[in-house]
């Protein structure tokens, strides 16, 4: 009888706790005198509460967990990692700051030097991979002197993320610079850039900042015998 009664309450909703409790503490009385009946009751107890509370609390966070975006059904986190440009739709943002990018990167394609420093603003940086940093829109402006007919500088965005004011951001990818040496061999020279957006008060978006780094080697380049 004890059994169908256990079998009833577990297959039973949270209405039925209180039932439990008082027939397993009509069960701990009955057998007050045995004390390896004790864990036994408690044990039971707990199983019995835990087959009831799991399904209700799984259904009750279920439905909120699974829309969660990025998450599980379990709580984790993804391990997907989503890339901006290859999201069907990007945010304002992304798009205003892409957008810059290219507008930039097409200057510079038909300007050269002069019109690479013009997109900076007056305190902004630049950072060369091995090389000292160049301070303020001046000193930009006095070391990109580049004839884009010499030398064309050429980068193509990977990313870009806007910050939650929506006056400042960053892109990021790489670049590529074309020239010929001395005997007229073309040399290519490439890397990762990133450039830190800003926009000024008076509503224009200027360069805060550009940093740039060597690519790194290819895979297994490092413990590659030396060629004969």
């Amino acid at each position: 009888m004890s059994n169908k009664i256990i079998l009833v309450a577990i297959v039973s909703t949270g209405a039925q706790l209180t039932f439990i409790y008082k027939f397993m503490a009509s069960q701990v009385h009955s057998v007050a005198g045995s004390i390896r009946c004790m864990p036994r009751l408690s044990h039971l107890g707990l199983i019995l509460c835990a087959a009831i509370a799991l399904p209700l609390a799984a259904q009750t966070n279920s439905g909120s967990i699974a829309s969660a975006p990025g998450f599980d059904t379990l709580g984790q986190p993804s391990q997907t990692i989503a890339n901006p440009l290859s999201e069907p739709t990007l945010s304002p943002g992304i798009l205003q700051l892409l957008e810059l990018e290219g507008q930039f990167q097409k200057a510079v394609a038909a300007g050269g030097g002069k019109a690479f420093a013009s997109w900076f603003a007056d305190d902004a940086v630049v950072l060369n991979n091995g090389k000292p940093a160049v301070l303020g829109h001046t000193a930009i402006a006095a070391q990109a002197q580049w004839d884009p007919k010499v030398y064309q500088l050429t980068w193509m965005a990977q990313g870009a993320q806007m910050g939650p004011s929506n006056d400042m951001g960053f892109t990021w990818g790489h670049y590529e610079g074309h020239s010929k040496d001395k005997n007229g061999q073309p040399v290519v020279i490439s890397g990762r850039y990133l450039t830190v957006w800003k926009k000024l008060a008076d509503g224009k978006w200027k360069v805060a900042l550009d940093a740039s780094a060597d690519e790194p080697p290819a895979a297994g380049e490092c413990c590659a015998l030396p060629k004969p």
